[in-house]
């Protein structure tokens, strides 16, 4: 039996510790079934090393169709870019299972 994938997209958000749970109830207003989030650190454009900065920074994960990750992402770079440090990409994966990423 060869296993059927289909094509979503995944918005990672990677952001200051303190919008974790902001942005997290907003995924799920917009759409997102889910969401993962793991601690992170590196190096970036403000040239800073996370770890020399105080507080930790998040890296959050969903997976969701177009529609979801378009509301995302306009909403992430409208309410928090001009103010927070945040980055936002998406990326397009390959899923089994595809329902347990959408809203029924």
């Amino acid at each position: 039996m060869i296993v059927e994938l289909k094509k979503l997209l995944m918005v990672t958000i990677i952001t200051e510790a303190l919008l974790e749970e902001r942005i997290c109830k907003r995924l799920l207003e917009l759409g997102a079934t889910g969401f993962t989030v793991v601690e992170s650190r590196g190096h970036g454009s403000l040239g800073r090393n996370a770890g020399e900065i105080p507080g930790t920074n998040v890296r959050i994960e969903t997976i969701v169709d177009e529609p979801v990750a378009e509301a995302i992402t306009l909403g992430i770079s409208k309410d928090y870019f001009e103010h927070y440090s945040v980055i936002c990409f998406v990326s397009e994966v390959s899923v089994l299972r595809e329902s347990k990423y959408k809203k029924v």
